[in-house]
């Protein structure tokens, strides 16, 4: 059933149409993904789905009874009402009867428990969950959501991913987070230059699908070009006569030359532009800073090295972008040492989006920064830096005041690496990016000749730049994992089970195992001579990397069967199966891989 019905919608704040006659519809159960370039008019599409502003032409239609919840990208809310009451209001305006207490228990989970504290004191992030909750609750039949991840640290994402993948109703959503999109979404819309692409499947299949797309696009335009350059010699030469034939030619010029494909194949292009950047780059000793009895970092000690690409998580109010603060001097230490090299040159991309003049041109902006900037492409000017971020044509003209909050980021970020930075500190860069720019920005940093730090929920954009992270993990805590964020999350779940199984009773079969174990090293040999690989050992050795690889394949072959067999519960019981026996063959592996490297490394050192 089709719950909403959009055809030919247009709408326009300028001389230029946002949306050029926009037809969709959202059926039941669908959940759907919104995304393109910041200022193509994607929030503005939501907020006339939802009914909250109205289109300039065309028209929506809503089957009757439907309910609709909406949450918009910066809730409204008053100062002076506690959590409760704002969340009354909020599930007042959407469904009369939800009660109370299921909004609180969603608040709970989102981590909103004082429901008494004045919203006027709560930060942005914590004023969303409030209405994310009051959302989520009412059971609507579609939810419209605008950057429901914005501001929400992992453990939310990651639950509100999974509440969401099975909930009932319909989604019409804008985000960024690639890995939400993948794993929530069974549609996505691109908007583009103000008309709708519709990819039936997740991100994953959207990107496949767009290439193709854009693909057949160009073939189609070379095609067209070349009957172009064809019919351009025939013109030239002249018609002998103009007949109703050379009329017809003629004609058929004129539209080929008007039909010209506009495939607008721009990027934003950035390329690395960076001061000298000495030995010493920052050095942190024994690091400590507290607020009252509450501990955020407690004797934190590290050196940043040149090629760092350092990620950092936590939960919001962990001290993330407090050590950030510090670095940057904004925020003194209680206690330890924070040392800058002298060369160094920090770019600095804060949470908070910089406050601009709002009747401020932007070229005017980018143009008081640097009329030009050296990167490796040689001298640009601040026109051309603009251009390669998206502000093309008549967007550098325009007061800043009227670009959209994504298009405000951009220019700022643009603003820092026009400064030429040699070492860049990001905190939570992804938000309200859009994922082209997310996706060159990531292009970019993989060429940055310095060091990198970001703060960011997003975990692909962590996984994607990262190879060290450091995690906040309350009192004070903050443990450092080798990769990303999947990298960490994975290491974190084989501690807790390597403890927990630590503190498990052993059984009968693992004593006498133990038991068989050590009498076999009694009956070994001591070894007076040099220690060598047997021969099995040596066999072991040179193909137990491989061994292990392919189990670890073989893992994730029987995972993604897992995925793909939802209701097939015999098949599911099967895989269960396989999957536990080649998690022992694994570890069994891992522990003789353990064994044989340190015999290795001994053998090498004797």
């Amino acid at each position: 059933m089709v719950l909403v019905n959009a055809e030919n919608i247009s709408k326009s704040y300028t001389e230029k149409p946002l949306l050029k006659n926009i037809s969709l519809s959202i059926s039941e159960h669908e959940k759907t993904g919104l995304i393109g370039v910041n200022g193509t008019g994607k929030s503005t599409l939501l907020r006339i789905l939802a009914g909250k502003e109205e289109a300039d032409s065309g028209k929506i239609t809503r089957t009757n009874g439907i309910t609709v919840a909406w949450l918009p990208q910066n809730p409204d809310y008053e100062e002076s009402l506690s959590v409760s009451e704002q969340a009354e209001q909020y599930l007042r305006r959407i469904n009369e009867t939800t009660p109370l207490y299921q909004c609180r228990s969603l608040m709970t989970k989102l981590g909103i428990t004082d429901f008494d504290a004045l919203m006027g004191t709560l930060s942005g992030g914590q004023r969303k969950r409030v209405a994310l909750a009051a959302v989520l609750c009412t059971d609507a039949d579609l939810l419209i959501l605008d950057e429901p991840t914005n501001h929400m640290d992992n453990s939310v994402i990651d639950w509100m991913e999974s509440y969401l993948k099975s909930y009932k109703g319909a989604i019409f959503m804008i985000t960024h987070d690639r890995y939400f999109l993948d794993n929530v979404t069974d549609r996505i819309i691109e908007l583009d230059n103000g008309s709708a692409y519709s990819y039936e499947g997740n991100y994953d299949y959207y990107l496949e699908a767009r290439a193709a797309r854009e693909e057949s696009a160009l073939a189609s335009e070379r095609k067209r070009a070349a009957m172009y350059k064809k019919e351009l010699a025939w013109i030239r030469r002249g018609a002998r006569a103009r007949t109703t034939k050379a009329k017809s030619h003629i004609e058929r010029f004129e539209e080929l030359r008007d039909s010209k494909l506009v495939i607008d194949d721009a990027k934003l292009e950035m390329n690395a532009a960076s001061s000298r950047l000495g030995k010493k780059i920052i050095e942190i000793q024994n690091l400590e800073k507290s607020y009252g009895d509450h501990v955020l970092i407690r004797d934190f000690t590290y050196t940043v090295l040149r090629n760092d690409r350092i990620g950092i998580i936590g939960d919001n109010g962990s001290g993330k972008s407090t050590l950030l603060k510090m670095i940057m001097g904004e925020i003194k230490p209680d206690g330890g040492i924070i040392s800058v090299g002298e060369t160094v040159k920090i770019g600095y991309f804060s949470q908070e989006t910089q406050v601009f003049d709002p009747e401020q041109r932007v070229i005017k902006y980018a143009a008081g920064i640097s009329d030009s900037v050296r990167t490796t492409d040689g001298t640009v000017s601040a026109t051309q830096m603009l251009e390669r971020f998206l502000f093309k044509g008549e967007k550098q003209s325009v007061k800043i005041g009227r670009l959209s909050g994504g298009e405000k980021r951009r220019l700022y970020l643009l603003g820092i690496l026009m400064q030429a930075p040699n070492v860049l500190i990001f905190d939570e860069p992804t938000n309200d990016l859009d994922i082209t720019t997310l996706t060159v920005l990531e292009d970019y940093l993989d060429s940055f000749p310095g060091a990198l730090i970001i703060v960011s929920h997003d975990r692909y954009f962590l996984d994607r730049l990262c190879t060290r992270t450091f995690s906040f993990e309350g009192n004070g805590i903050v443990r450092q994992y080798p990769g990303g964020y999947t990298d960490t999350m994975k290491a974190k779940e084989f501690e807790a089970l390597r403890k927990e199984l630590e503190g498990k009773p052993r059984d009968n079969t693992e004593k006498k195992k133990d038991s068989e174990n050590a009498k076999k090293r009694e009956r070994r040999p001591e070894r007076s001579q040099k220690l060598r690989f047997s021969f099995k050992e040596q066999k072991e050795f040179e193909t137990i990397d491989d061994d292990i690889e392919a189990l670890e394949t073989r893992l994730e072959e029987i995972d993604q069967e897992i995925s793909a067999s939802p209701d097939d519960y015999k098949r599911l019981q099967e895989l269960t199966e396989d999957r536990s026996a080649v998690e022992a063959e694994l570890e069994e592996k891992t522990e003789r891989w353990v064994y044989l490297n340190e015999l290795a490394e001994k053998i090498a050192h004797q």
